[in-house]
């Protein structure tokens, strides 16, 4: 990896874990005690920073210099939205949302954290249900493994997200999974349907590895969600 990749998948990493606390580049320079300009050259790939700086941030968007830090391995992928998967490819996350900044802002998100884990993205709610329980484009009954998590957005098309969850939790082959809803408000009263249906957790939105973290206590999952690079499946 060259250098000016280095920049750039660093400013991404600040980017996304600023977005993920809900800072303007003025405030995370306040926390950092660094000029605003600095900040966004930093963010856009154009400053080499030294470690005193990259700790600086890291202390700023309470994280680690490890979480910082651009992965020097291969690049971690999620799988391409549409794909249908072979009966073999496991996945981990299903991400179910519809609007596509929303999708672009979560997964460079996950990608900038260093999260090496499959994704899978579906834009609507029927699709959701195809994907979990093997119907339509996604029949393939060899297939048994189920995702170990779904990000589920609640405004979706086709089927509502608070129908795709109940489905979930009412069916013996899936209410097992932890599902963690996105939602655009924390006052919501949804949030409120949500938990009374099983829903474990919830992000108000926009997602950064942050807020995502923030929500990985009450999980209780068992698999790495930071795997090591030698072992990503892309």
């Amino acid at each position: 990896m060259g250098a000016s990749d280095i920049t750039s998948r660093f400013g991404a990493s600040v980017r996304s874990l600023r977005f993920g606390l809900g800072l303007s580049q003025e405030a995370l320079a306040k926390r950092a005690n660094l000029h605003r300009t600095y900040i966004a050259g930093i963010e856009g790939g154009m400053r080499n920073v030294t470690l005193k700086t990259v700790e600086k941030l890291a202390q700023a968007l309470k994280v680690s210099t490890a979480v910082l830090l651009p992965q020097t391995g291969p690049p971690w992928a999620d799988q391409p939205t549409g794909d249908r998967l072979s009966a073999d490819e496991l996945v981990d996350i299903l991400f179910v949302e519809d609007e596509a900044d929303d999708v672009q802002l979560t997964t460079q998100a996950l990608k900038s954290a260093k999260m090496m884990n499959r994704i899978h993205v579906v834009r609507d709610g029927a699709a959701a249900l195809d994907f979990l329980f093997r119907t339509g484009e996604y029949i393939q009954p060899e297939r048994s493994n189920r995702p170990k998590m779904i990000l589920l957005d609640l405004n979706l098309p086709k089927v509502s997200g608070l129908e795709v969850l109940q489905r979930i939790k009412a069916d013996p082959r899936t209410r097992s999974i932890p599902v963690v809803v996105l939602t655009a408000s924390k006052h919501d009263r949804d949030i409120a349907i949500s938990k009374r249906l099983g829903a474990e957790a919830y992000i108000v939105k926009p997602v950064g590895f942050q807020n995502f973290s923030e929500v990985i206590p009450q999980l209780s999952l068992r698999w790495a969600l930071l795997r090591p690079a030698t072992r990503a499946t892309i």
